[in-house]
């Protein structure tokens, strides 16, 4: 392909660049109708519109820059045109110098451009090799962003090298063009997934990959590290569906931290029962001998040389791979169990139903359902008019493992036995008969019946996970008549001003003996057994809460357990039917609750089973389903956070709502949150295992879990709709997202100028900002302005203390707090805008922020947020 343009290709006619001057005038004279009735005849008038186009282009830089230019404007007209005037097309060699012409100016040319030169020069008809070729000078040229653009705007990808393109991609945090340019191609997901499963492999350099990179522009090596590979890999394996086996060293590697969380849990917290934790290391470890590894130094460190030998001897480990002591151990292990560990165990039950709330039926009537016929009976009696049901479900903890959970355990309490529904089972032998949708049916017939009365605690959160594990079963939330949910009750009875009481006097659990002798190893009750506890006397036992609900058969301690979630709801329920004044509730409680349907679930995507908090000390715990009240509606300047050192996009992104938030830096252990949470009453949001700590370390509805498989704009859409913050358009850049300061200086563009050039003088003496004084007048503030990013809101006059119309020494003075102004960093020409009339500087950090021509454009990134948050004014009004 001959790539010089030659002047001939022209043909006489009206000079396109004429016609170019003249579109210019209309332009910036706004006159939108006349130039596009002078586009077309302009267009009309030229023999070779396409080259013409190109002549245009060629000689002018207007469209180069981001948002609407004249370019693209003229462009897409012609596109338009073209297709009323096909004739135009061009073919062959004259076709061919037109694309040589156009890849050139490609390569430049903003993303808005691009797919309408494609299709006004068939690119896509181009010969492949020479768009490799075009493709492969632009990245040996360093413009690897616009060398992967133009490779999926061209699919060229199955000819390239997938880890060659998106290496430097990745080094320039550029993720999120690294899944475009994956996504329409299974097997260059598979091979990208291997590629960065293999960089996570224990005792790979990552500085190999990086060191090939050290000059490129952008470069972000703090962000190439083993934490974001992995948090990439499990976005990609959920977004593409992959199979997580594909990444065994990111599988492993979150393996190895769900065995720490579980060896917190049961040897630091003490929440989890032998039996529990045994079936989940057994599952976690598997026959993975690096897991089983790991799992013996754990023991050794948690518990002694003995427990890691009885380890070691279950999971057949080599003597080779053990431990100096543990194989010595081994040697003198006996395999019969000791008669003490039985009587241990025996002591053990006996104080748990001192200490526990205890089902009132007997045994004999909990009934385990694992066939469609013993399920029959079980509706027979639960769909009723008048009956009260106490509802409850459970899943297998997931561990933040990709996939959402599945309910295994469906459990129906009435007044005199209880029904535990086998689902997994249930659905097996429905997907045989042919009868997938029977008993989502009956389901659904048991929510939709407004005669019937479910009692349960955070039922959206159950709801939501039936949905999840029958499609059928989507619509039940907003179906449900009958509802009462006990979270409702409970947060009312958080906000009583009353203490807890019961019959006149306030509940004690435990004798004081009890309370010193269990301080060091029982940990606060919370959610559904704290409701318990305050109600009934005793709370419930949730050391069975992270079992293996999948796993068959049931251990009699999980049927047991699995039972008194479902029944407990009905003695709550009627207990405070009958003396609701005692707890500091309305007399018509019960009219108050029956028939309201459950809360419509957050919009989160959470994989792992986790208590998901409210503003008002409310938490939903997703292991045991306990969903928030809608919260009532507060603006981003009342809401404030502390963000763990893996959301800082998110905090970015908050700040940009005018959120308060702080950040936690890299190096920040995550238990520093915790204390800034309780310092400055502020939510933790994390994400993942630090949860599990962090949640207990403050109070109940005081610390959030986001997913960090997902983007920064989502994490922020689920924290705002679970608080229910409502952004307005004023709360848009109303905080410096360098240092989270919400009040400004307002300066002119003239005083502004005087500051530059005194700090331009002052730069000899080493001086880098400029210091300004700023004495607040009467009834004036430094209130919030609305900065951007380089941007204030148009439109907007910001509540600020404005530096003018006093006598000042020179160009520098100091503010308050002695700030100094980061005037050296506006850009050359800035001052000479003469649609710039303000400057707003932070009066904490000194950034200094204007309306910079890209305000509108980075605004509306903003619309969701401001639709979901019930804006009427689109941000669109402001470009």
């Amino acid at each position: 392909m001959n790539q010089n343009s030659d002047s001939s290709d022209q043909p006489t006619g009206q000079d396109p660049l004429l016609l170019l001057k003249t579109l210019q005038l209309l332009w910036t004279k706004k006159e939108m109708k006349k130039l596009k009735e002078e586009i077309r005849r302009g267009f009309a008038g030229l023999e070779d519109p396409l080259a013409g186009l190109l002549d245009m282009l060629e000689s002018s830089s207007d469209w180069k820059g981001k948002g609407h230019s004249l370019g693209y404007y003229i462009t897409t007209e012609l596109q338009l045109w073209i297709k009323e005037h096909p004739a135009v097309q061009q073919s062959g060699i004259k076709l061919e110098k037109l694309q040589a012409r156009v890849l050139r100016i490609l390569a430049q040319c903003p993303a808005n451009l691009l797919d309408p030169l494609i299709s006004i020069y068939q690119l896509h008809t181009a010969d492949r090799n020479y768009l490799l070729g075009h493709v492969s000078h632009l990245y040996h040229k360093g413009d690897y962003k616009e060398a992967a653009i133009l490779s999926i705007k061209l699919k060229l990808q199955p000819d390239q090298d997938v880890e060659k393109m998106c290496t430097p991609l990745l080094l320039q945090d550029k993720t999120n063009l690294v899944e475009d340019y994956v996504g329409e191609y299974p097997e260059l997901q598979s091979k990208l997934l291997q590629i960065l499963d293999t960089w996570c492999e224990p005792g790979f350099n990552i500085r190999d990959i990086t060191s090939q990179y050290q000059g490129l522009s952008r470069y972000k090596p703090d962000k190439f590290n083993r934490k974001m590979l992995s948090k990439l890999v499990f976005r990609l394996l959920d977004r593409f569906n992959v199979d997580p086996a594909l990444c065994p060293n990111v599988i492993n590697q979150r393996h190895l931290r769900t065995l720490n969380y579980l060896f917190y849990k049961r040897f630091v917290e003490k929440t989890m029962t032998q039996e529990n934790w045994t079936d989940h290391v057994q599952s976690t470890v598997g026959e993975n001998r690096w897991l089983q590894g790991h799992l013996i130094q754990l023991l050794i460190s948690y518990c002694d040389l003995n427990t890691a030998a009885r380890w070691a001897q279950r999971c057949n480990l080599p003597k080779e791979m053990l431990p100096y002591g543990v194989a010595d151990e081994l040697q003198k292990l006996q395999i019969q169990e000791r008669v003490e560990d039985a009587s241990k165990a025996d002591n053990y039950e006996e104080s748990k139903k001192k200490d526990y709330y205890q089902l009132p039926i007997p045994r004999s009537n909990i009934h385990f359902l694992q066939t469609w016929e013993e399920t029959l009976q079980c509706w027979e009696k639960v769909l009723q008019p008048g009956q009260v049901v106490g509802i409850d479900m459970e899943w297998r903890p997931s561990f933040g493992m990709v996939g959402k959970p599945r309910v295994s355990l469906l459990q129906m309490a009435l007044k005199d036995e209880v029904f535990l529904l086998d689902l997994p089972r249930l659905l097996e032998q429905a997907e045989a008969e042919g009868e997938k949708e029977k008993l989502p049916h009956f389901i659904q017939m048991l929510y939709s019946d407004a005669a019937i009365t479910k009692l349960g605690y955070g039922m959206s959160g159950d709801l939501s996970s039936l949905a999840a594990t029958w499609s059928a079963l989507k619509d039940t939330n907003k179906q449900a008549q009958g509802v009462v949910d006990l979270l409702t009750v409970d947060k009312q009875l958080q906000k009583s001003s009353i203490d807890w009481k019961r019959g006149g006097r306030k509940v004690d659990v435990l004798s004081p003996e009890q309370h010193c002798e269990d301080r060091e190893s029982r940990q606060p009750e919370k959610g559904l057994s704290l409701l318990v506890q305050h109600v009934l006397g005793k709370p419930l036992d949730k050391t069975e809460q992270l079992s293996n609900w999948e796993k068959r058969p049931l251990r009699e301690e999980q049927i047991l357990y699995a039972a008194s979630d479902a029944y407990c709801l009905l003695e709550i329920y009627e207990k405070l039917c009958k003396d609701p004044a005692s707890f500091g509730l309305s007399s018509d409680l019960t009219g108050s609750l029956v028939g309201k349907p459950s809360i419509k679930p957050r919009a989160k995507k959470q994989l792992n089973k986790q208590e998901v908090p409210s503003p008002s000390g409310q938490q939903c715990k997703g292991s045991k389903k306990e969903t928030s009240c809608p919260p009532a509606p507060i603006s981003p300047k009342e809401f404030s956070v502390v963000c763990d050192n893996m959301l800082q996009g998110l905090g970015r992104y908050l700040r940009c709502l005018g959120v308060d938030v702080r950040m936690l830096e890299n190096d920040d252990d995550h238990r520093r949150a915790a204390e800034i949470a309780r310092q400055e009453g502020r939510v933790i949001l994390t994400s993942g295992l630090p949860y599990q700590t962090l949640q207990s370390q403050v109070a109940e509805g005081r610390c959030f879990s986001v997913n960090c498989s997902e983007k920064a704009k989502e994490q922020a859409l689920q924290v705002l709709k679970h608080f229910n913050v409502q952004v307005s358009l004023a709360d848009i850049f109303s905080r410096c997202q360098v240092c989270n300061c919400d009040k400004y200086l307002k300066v002119s563009r003239e005083r502004m100028r005087q500051l530059v050039e005194g700090s331009r003088q002052a730069s000899g003496d080493g001086g880098s900002g400029c210091l300004v004084r700023c004495e607040e007048k009467p009834g004036q503030s430094c209130d919030t302005a609305v900065p951007a990013c380089d941007a204030a809101q148009p439109g907007y006059t910001p509540h600020s203390e404005r530096l003018e119309g006093r006598e000042r020494h020179g160009a520098s003075a100091a503010l308050a707090e002695g700030t100094v102004l980061q005037v050296a960093a506006i850009p050359p020409g800035v001052l000479d805008k003469a649609e710039l009339t303000d400057f707003y500087c932070c009066t904490r950090c000194g950034k200094v922020f204007w309306e910079g021509s890209h305000f509108g454009r980075v605004v509306s990134q903003f619309q969701d947020v401001l639709v979901d948050a019930g804006e009427e004014q689109s941000i669109y009004e402001l470009s």
